[in-house]
């Protein structure tokens, strides 16, 4: 994102995460010779998550107090944009993104000290991976109807259930999970409980590889497994309105991923329309691809500009709702429209398997699904618009 005027000190640290980018993340993929479908091995991906948090940019929009830089929500869209936009195949790992400190959220106001012993400070140091598993295979959309129980016994919880797809959990060590306390309470009935991923009971199943064909997802299964009580995140019946805050701000922040997937795209397009020949000369100066590309940019900018007036607006306090629904729609939509485009305009070169705008188009097309679907935007958006009389 380029907004025109950015605070102190972030141009400093959008320099020095782009130079990591280019000369050090890039290089060792090529060398590795990873490509975007590779499974990778749990050592490679800490190895990276501990080189960016001594670089600072691992959990950076933590507050100081944590280790991190307590940077704003819009300063942090414009890195999430720069390390999306970069090519990078391990991009998500570089911020936190998968398995680090972004799928703690806001729950480290609720984490008891030894909570934060034994759970948020070895995720934060890179030293332990976390996802957030709340999605079953039932539920989809409907996130109060989860089945997932933890029941108490003694100074313990047993947890039995099924989660499916959750994001980041390969990576992970531990889970904070989801479960119903009191199937009497509905929503109000649901829980927080830190789940270690080696606990006996807990099974992992990797069959739910998604269209990217990325390993990044699985289904975690909990067979009675137990855990002390005093893993409960915050207090019991607390869960829902957790994960409901955490969710507001992640739409959000799923945002500037997708605008700097779509912005590699354009940029991809762009050099390739000046390449390309065709009737002898580069097929930039045909008046429909010139359209193309001008529809492209012109919805990559109005996109980035939503997002960074959303994220002020969160960065002032004030509630956001409606707008990150707004925003995870409006986004979500014109960047899968923009990566068709690149497709359109590279013809047979944008359809062959693992090129780099025929796997945009592939992940940018999951986001149209993943938190919240955009049917569910628009329930939320018009919730909050119909919900307030005009004057």
């Amino acid at each position: 994102m380029h907004p025109n005027s950015t605070p102190a000190g972030i141009d400093t640290l959008r320099a020095a995460l782009r130079q990591y980018l280019q000369d050090e993340l890039l290089p060792l993929e090529k060398r590795l010779g990873l490509r975007y479908e590779d499974k990778f091995p749990k050592e490679l991906i800490r190895s990276i998550w501990q080189r960016c948090k001594a670089l600072g940019f691992y959990g950076i929009h933590l507050p100081r107090a944590l280790g991190g830089q307590g940077i704003s929500l819009a300063e942090l869209c414009l890195l999430k944009d720069d390390v999306a936009a970069s090519g990078a195949i391990l991009f998500p790992h570089v911020l936190g993104d998968w398995g680090g400190p972004s799928r703690i959220g806001s729950l480290v106001k609720y984490a008891t000290p030894d909570q934060i012993e034994r759970f948020v400070t070895p995720v934060i140091q890179g030293e332990m991976g976390i996802c957030f598993a709340m999605t079953e295979p039932h539920s989809g959309s409907d996130a109060a109807s989860i089945r997932t129980r933890a029941e108490r016994d003694g100074d313990d919880f047993v947890i039995t259930g099924h989660k499916h797809y959750i994001t980041a959990s390969t990576f992970s060590d531990v889970a904070i999970t989801m479960c119903v306390t009191d199937p009497q309470a509905g929503d109000k009935g649901i829980s927080a409980i830190f789940v270690p991923l080696d606990a006996p009971g807990v099974r992992m199943d990797h069959d739910c590889v998604p269209m990217t064909e990325q390993f990044v997802d699985a289904d975690i299964v909990f067979d009675h497994v137990r855990v002390p009580a005093s893993n409960l995140i915050g207090t019991a019946g607390e869960g829902f309105r957790i994960a409901m805050n955490r969710v507001n701000v992640n739409r959000l922040l799923h945002c500037p991923t997708m605008i700097g997937l779509a912005r590699q795209a354009l940029n991809h397009t762009i050099a390739y329309a000046h390449h390309r020949q065709q009737f002898g000369g580069p097929i930039s100066r045909f008046q429909a691809i010139q359209h193309m590309i001008a529809d492209m940019a012109t919805a990559l900018y109005a996109c980035e500009q939503m997002v960074l007036a959303t994220a002020a607006r969160a960065d002032r306090g004030e509630e956001i709702r409606t707008e990150a629904s707004m925003c995870k729609l409006f986004v979500s939509e014109r960047c899968f429209e923009i990566a068709d485009k690149a497709v359109q305009i590279h013809g047979n070169a944008g359809v062959t398997h693992n090129h780099p705008v025929e796997f945009i188009f592939r992940r940018l097309r999951m986001y149209r699904i993943v938190t919240g679907t955009s049917e569910i935007q628009r329930n939320t958006v018009a919730k909050g618009v119909l919900g307030h009389k005009p004057a």
